[in-house]
């Protein structure tokens, strides 16, 4: 399973980070990405869930 933390965006006073995860559907076997924008500290959590 492949895993990315892409780039950090800045709004205001809040920094946020997008993260792209592939995740191996079980049912078909194909591969989907499952992005989402959160604060930095939040990242290795989202990335270790499967």
């Amino acid at each position: 399973m492949a895993k990315k933390s892409v780039g950090t965006i800045q709004t205001g006073s809040k920094r946020l980070t997008k993260a792209i995860k592939m995740v191996k559907s079980p049912k078909t076997g194909a591969y989907t990405f499952v992005e989402a924008i959160m604060a930095p500290e939040d990242v290795s959590d989202f990335l270790s869930k499967k």
